[in-house]
């Protein structure tokens, strides 16, 4: 390393020359009338650099000149009155002296050389990875090197905005110096790059300002509220089930930096995290595993700039098994015994139909005897159980089957039936029975089926009696039922009898058909009113007649007679002999 300052030795030799000089010089010498000038006169150049300094007077006849200094010189030239000197690798400030003789007189003259270095080192201490907002932040700029230092300082910065500005002392300019300045900080300072730089400033010497820069740092802020996230989670958990949990947090800032984790003991859950402003909400869906039955813990982190806000809520994972309810037989033939039964987990009440377990995780049975009210019967099973001040109820049912024979109602089917000829009729006998029965009804003598449940329409040969039966794997079961079909008037061919009377014209003499007992009245009825028919006929005949053979001829209006009306003649209606 080339050194920074004067060797001992040569202190000591320029030293000895100066008061050796002061000796000798008689009082008046120092008025010379021929001075010895040293050019340059105070240069200022950079570490380590090279300078020709020149000493020269106008004295006749020089004797002796030379240049005392500490440096490293080399004469490089000389002549009548001057002498020059190459000094190099000058690396601290220092004075050169120039010395000759005129007429038996010392000259002296002296020159001072500055020397300017840049900073070894400027740089900005790192900033706190997070800094709270509304507290003091200091900055702390670090430079090492520099020279002179009366004419170097340091600048701290808030992006371009100057924070402070202060002088860099200490000797010598090796020694690493600190300045610092203190801000408040704040949301805006988010983001914001801070630094800081030197300035050298060498314009009185004619050279310029120079800086050197650190590197930049960005800040970041946060604020963290004091209080602790709103955690909303259930208080029981069955295994197997899922439900939500949501944990909120407001006063966040930047809440795009939180980082927030929900779990259930050890397991981690994936949230969905939502922000808005300072508010922060995560939402998750938690499930329940057989291995963490038993008390567990939701917890809700929330971390920013370092600091954490947690919140915990207990929670119960639960296993509910059953209710379990079965049947001894699900499908029982008639006067079979079925015991019915409805268990569930431990601690779980059941009750059945009414009927509760003698204690929790204990089964509640019921017995019967199968009859045919039972067929289709439900059961229901009841299970509770209780979990942190929680009811948790569970039901279910199931359904019996009793097999029994096929049974007809009377009620719907009579054992005697009135109908009409040529009206529309229902059979509305019905069956029942487990398996479901099929259903008959068939004459006794020709077997003629009658449908059942569906309209029929009514003739003579349903008159009858018949045998409706019903038959399943069970066995069959009969009823009778005795159809009495009323038939109604017929003319001509069908409804009565026609005989040729004496004037030639026919005689409809009524007949009836009733296949139950005659009714004298009812045929006296029809025959008079068959007779006032043809009188009626027989007369309008006549009138109209006697019309045609007259002419036309005016009716007095006065009159109160009834006017009188054209009549067809009477037409036989032939039908079909059922």
């Amino acid at each position: 390393m080339v050194p920074s300052g004067p060797l001992p030795g040569t202190c000591q030799t320029l030293l000895l020359f100066l008061l050796l000089v002061c000796c000798l010089l008689s009082p008046g010498s120092q008025g010379q009338q021929f001075p010895l000038q040293v050019q340059p006169q105070d240069p200022v150049l950079p570490a380590g650099g090279s300078l020709v300094v020149n000493c020269s007077t106008e004295c006749p006849d020089p004797k002796l000149i030379i240049l005392e200094t500490s440096l490293l010189k080399e004469p490089v030239g000389d002549g009548p009155g001057w002498a020059a000197f190459q000094l190099s690798n000058v690396t601290s400030d220092s004075r050169v002296l120039c010395a000759g003789f005129c007429n038996g007189s010392q000259m002296i003259s002296s020159s001072n050389i500055t020397v300017y270095r840049f900073p070894d080192q400027v740089e900005l201490a790192p900033l706190p990875p997070w800094q709270p907002v509304g507290k003091n932040l200091t900055l702390r700029c670090q430079v090492a090197g520099g020279a002179p230092r009366s004419q170097l300082k340091v600048v701290l910065l808030r992006g371009e905005e100057e924070l402070s500005r202060q002088r860099v002392a200490g000797e010598p300019a090796q020694v690493e110096v600190e300045a610092t300045a203190t801000v408040l900080a704040s949301r805006s300072d988010h983001g914001a790059s801070f630094s800081c730089h030197t300035e050298l400033d060498l314009r009185p010497q004619g050279l310029g300002l120079f800086k050197n820069t650190s590197t930049p740092h960005q800040l970041r802020t946060f604020a963290l509220p004091g209080t602790l996230p709103h955690l909303v989670a259930p208080r029981s958990l069955e295994v197997g089930t899922s439900r939500q949990v949501t944990c909120t947090l407001d006063g966040l800032f930047p809440s795009s930096e939180a980082q927030v984790q929900l779990a259930l003991g050890d397991q981690m859950l994936n949230p969905a995290v939502t922000r808005h402003g300072d508010r922060l909400m995560a939402r998750a869906t938690v499930t329940a595993r057989a291995d963490q039955e038993g008390p567990q813990e939701i917890v809700c982190n929330v971390t920013l700039g370092g600091e954490t806000r947690e919140s915990r809520e207990n929670l119960t994972v639960f296993s509910f098994l059953g209710p379990i309810l079965n049947l001894s037989e699900s499908s029982a033939p008639e006067g079979s015994i079925v015991t019915v039964t409805c268990m569930a987990g431990a601690r779980v009440n059941v009750l059945l139909d009414g009927v509760a377990a003698a204690a929790p995780g204990q089964p509640a049975q019921l017995q019967l005897n199968a009859t045919e009210i039972d067929d289709q019967r439900s059961f229901f099973c009841s299970a509770m159980l209780e979990v942190d001040g929680e009811i948790f109820k569970r039901n279910r049912s199931v359904q019996l089957r009793v097999l029994y024979g096929p049974k007809i109602d009377r009620a719907n089917c009579p054992e005697r039936l009135k109908w009409k000829e040529k009206t529309k009729q229902v059979l509305q006998c019905q069956a029942r029975g487990n398996p479901a029965p099929q259903l008959h009804c068939l004459q006794k003598d020709s077997n003629l089926e009658v449908p059942i449940g569906i309209p029929v329409f009514v003739k003579l040969k349903y008159n009858g009696t018949y045998h409706c039966q019903a038959s399943s794997s069970r066995g069959t079961y009969t009823l009778v039922v005795v159809m009495d079909v009323q038939g109604e008037p017929r003319r001509g061919h069908g409804s009565g009898q026609a005989s040729p009377g004496r004037t030639g014209a026919w005689v409809f003499t009524p007949r009836f058909l009733c296949t139950g007992r005659n009714h004298p009245f009812v045929t006296i009825f029809m025959a008079v009113l068959v007779i006032v028919g043809l009188v009626t006929v027989t007369v309008a005949l006549k009138y109209l007649y006697a019309v045609k053979r007259r002419g036309i001829y005016k009716v007095n209006p006065e009159s109160s007679s009834l006017p009188l009306t054209s009549m067809r003649p009477i037409e036989a209606v032939a039908e079909e002999p059922s």
